[in-house]
């Protein structure tokens, strides 16, 4: 199963805050049911390096529906923190109206989910890699692991290279990682430079 999230190779904050994106059709939310959020925890799993421990967690339905749910709480709380920090003024952008001490909690509670620790795996002739094992459920830690790379994110100089695209109709946040760059991606630049060139055209025939 494929996630319909944008994958923009954004830090995984960042990408989770895009499970909301926008097209000629609307606004979608590629969470708003159970199997697309954990379709995009699978899509994003090689990144996260999450391993269960030898204590796994129950895995039944029910867990599922739980870290679904929890998933969504987060990239809201992350949506909601990304607006304060960017000053996003899009009203189609979602979850800016929720009070901002609510945010921070939703972000400090998913980042306790479960207990995990960081390990070393190193096979012969291969490249030492770290991972995080944890005694629960690899899902709920997953999230967990987003939670604190997002504190990380907000409170690390990082904080000032987010930005909201402001391209028409976007509802994505981006890192800026270059001088010159406005945009979530090409196309939004191309959509945006067209919207320009219309309302200049506009101008000089009025």
């Amino acid at each position: 199963m494929e996630t319909g999230a944008p994958m923009l190779g954004e830090p995984l904050p960042v990408e989770l805050m895009n499970t909301i994106w926008a097209d000629r059709d609307g606004v979608h939310d590629a969470l708003s049911e159970t199997t697309g959020a954990m379709a995009w925890l699978q899509a994003e799993a090689p990144r996260l390096g999450v391993v269960t421990g030898p204590e796994p967690g129950a895995r039944d339905d029910r867990d599922t529906v739980r870290i679904a749910r929890q998933l969504v709480t987060l990239r809201d709380a992350l949506r909601r923190l990304a607006a304060e920090a960017t000053g996003d003024p899009r009203p189609g952008a979602a979850a800016a109206a929720s009070p901002l001490g609510d945010a921070v909690s939703a972000v400090n509670r998913a980042s306790a989910t479960v207990p995990r620790w960081l390990a070393l795996a190193w096979a012969p002739g291969g490249t030492p890699t770290r991972l995080t094992r944890t005694g629960g459920h690899a899902a709920a830690a997953a999230i967990s692991v987003i939670a604190e790379e997002a504190i990380s994110l907000l409170t690390q100089d990082s904080r000032l290279r987010l930005r909201a695209c402001l391209a028409p109709g976007c509802v994505l946040y981006f890192l800026k990682d270059h001088p010159r760059r406005e945009w979530c991606s090409a196309s939004c630049g191309n959509r945006a430079r067209a919207a320009r060139h219309y309302q200049r055209h506009r101008r000089s025939t009025a």
